[in-house]
């Protein structure tokens, strides 16, 4: 079946322990979920509601129709600079056009059975544009931690730079006192608790730090009555219901425009939740309900999401690893506890949106800069003397240019780099090695007249030099090639030993092709190669070959 959702063979054997967890998970999941909904949302330049209704159309429409037992779909702090840059360019209507046809691209991606190939993205690459991603984020979050008045950020990196500079002697001495306490207080949930131990250390760090210093800050802000811009100064508060179906008023004749920026998107996406699953399978093949997911299915169900969720004002969504893994340590072991995470937001959304527009907006930013942190792999920078050089620059490429650049020229970059390395190694490995008399005393005395190869490796584009090479200095009666150990042909080397063999024709020299099998045998029926050579020309070894070789 094309699509099938994990739910149908989750929901096997279910009964109501099952579910007591689940639900347990879901509303864990759910509580962390709602500072981050709200951060991300902010953070890409849309409304803090933009985020939770995302959370909860998106991370439901995940669960339920998705590929993964546990993965938990949402925005996500990856899709914060591509949006923001999106919307700065084109404006809100046309992101939400953007994502919309990201959501098309997603599900075609799917139904064509292409999400293995997402795992051929070099890890170089993935590395260079997550830790890219991550500085941005870090970055465009000073204006909030610091409480600069700028009225609107650059989404260019230099232009950060540049308007932050420009405006850092301006800073609230309260919002960075309330930013660096909720920062302060991220910090003791994640590395402090866990050092002092014990029971009360163990039941603290159940809750949400991020929660906590929402909290703790909101509180601080509103009992001291510190001079600090909240949710409701500019943005009027959270809305208490959700928004309804709406056809946004797009701009059809920039669709060519947005094609771009929403391939940027579903490709960022793809990677993004295949990851966060490969994460969930690791962690699950630990429990009694270890599984795999389903890469198409996963892939199809984030394209129905992205679909969808533009036309109730939402932004792109994608698989989160950090409320994934809380997902499965909170013992969520099916869709159900998705479904339940993001009821769980539209309840909290329900009851408490008067009390969110009273947040302030020094937390967020302290919230998402803690994000950008963990979501970078920094000591890949450490250990990249352990690499080869082209790793490497590879890395450093794709991460220079996400940062000053573009994402989508990043990772453009990224792939041709890796590709051309990888071409360069291969036709490394590829060689050619002579046999001689010592090896088969039959050649004894045949130096002139007769030459024999063996061929390892791939005979490809990349390396069609060393044919090329034999058809320049054949020899006078026959040419034996052993392709026994060729593990691929392609059309370039099927058309490279095509021109050797018209060479030996036209010379009187006799080409013998033996240990042919597997693929190049293919490539050579299909190339026409074998019907230019009569059958006494190909051999099954090279005791064979050399054999026809010496038969006149």
């Amino acid at each position: 079946m094309i699509f099938r959702p994990k739910l149908l063979d989750a929901l096997a054997g279910y009964n109501q322990a099952r579910l007591v967890q689940d639900v347990g998970a879901g509303l864990t999941v759910g509580v962390v979920a709602l500072p981050l909904a709200m951060a991300f949302g902010i953070a890409s330049g849309l409304k803090p509601e933009t985020g939770l209704f995302t959370a909860i159309i998106a991370g439901f429409l995940i669960a339920l129709l998705g590929g993964s037992r546990v993965q938990i779909g949402g925005p996500a702090g990856a899709f914060i600079v591509i949006v923001y840059g999106i919307l700065e360019r084109y404006g809100l209507a046309q992101l939400l056009l953007a994502t919309a046809l990201s959501g098309l691209m997603l599900l075609a991606m799917g139904l064509l059975r292409l999400g293995t190939l997402i795992r051929f993205i070099p890890v170089a690459v993935v590395i260079g544009f997550t830790n890219g991603i991550a500085v941005l984020i870090g970055l465009s979050q000073v204006k909030d931690f610091l409480g600069l008045p700028i009225a609107q950020m650059p989404a260019d990196f230099l232009g950060m730079l540049q308007t932050l500079s420009q405006h850092l002697a301006a800073f609230n001495p309260h919002a960075l006192t309330l930013a660096s306490g909720a920062l302060g207080v991220l910090l003791l949930w994640q590395f402090g608790l866990p050092r002092l131990g014990g029971v009360w250390a163990t039941r603290l760090g159940r809750i949400p730090g991020s929660l906590v210093a929402l909290i703790v800050a909101t509180l601080v802000a509103q009992v001291l009555d510190w001079p600090v811009e909240t949710i409701a100064s500019r943005f009027g508060g959270v809305p208490s219901s959700l928004p309804a179906f709406a056809w946004p008023a797009v701009e059809w004749e920039n669709l060519q425009s947005l094609l771009k920026p929403a391939f940027t998107l579903a490709l960022l996406g793809a990677i993004e939740s295949l990851l966060c699953a490969r994460v969930a399978d690791q962690m699950m093949a630990e429990t009694p309900w270890r599984d795999r997911h389903d890469a198409n299915q996963e892939l199809m169900a984030q394209g129905v999401a992205n679909l969808v969720v533009p036309f109730f004002g939402g932004m792109p969504a994608t698989g989160t690893i950090a409320r994934t893994v809380t997902n499965v340590k909170s013992g969520g072991h099916t869709p159900v506890a998705g479904m339940v995470h993001a009821l769980t937001l539209l309840a909290i959304v329900w009851v408490a949106a008067p009390w969110a527009g009273h947040v302030p907006l020094a937390a967020l930013s302290a919230i998402l800069m803690f994000v950008a942190w963990n979501m970078g792999e920094w000591r890949e920078f450490v250990h990249l003397r352990q690499f080869r050089l082209p790793y490497r620059l590879t890395l450093l490429a794709v991460f220079a240019l996400t940062v000053v650049v573009d994402l989508t020229v990043a990772v453009e970059v990224g792939l041709a780099a890796a590709c051309l390395t990888f071409i360069y190694r291969i036709s490394n490995l590829s060689r050619v090695e002579a046999v001689t008399a010592a090896q088969h005393p039959v050649l004894a005395g045949q130096a002139e007249a007769v030459h024999a190869y063996r061929l390892y490796g791939a005979l490809f584009f990349g390396a069609v030099k060393l044919v090329e090479a034999m058809e320049d200095h054949l020899p006078q009666k026959a040419l034996v090639l052993d392709l026994k150990n060729l593990i691929y042909m392609d059309t370039s080397g099927a058309d490279a030993l095509l021109s050797l063999t018209r060479a030996c024709q036209q010379r009187g020299v006799r080409l013998v092709l033996c240990g042919l099998a597997h693929q190049p045998l293919d490539m050579a029926q299909r190339s026409g190669l074998l019907a230019l050579l009569p059958q006494a020309q190909v051999g099954d070894d090279l005791v064979a070959g050399l054999g026809a070789a010496l038969a006149r």
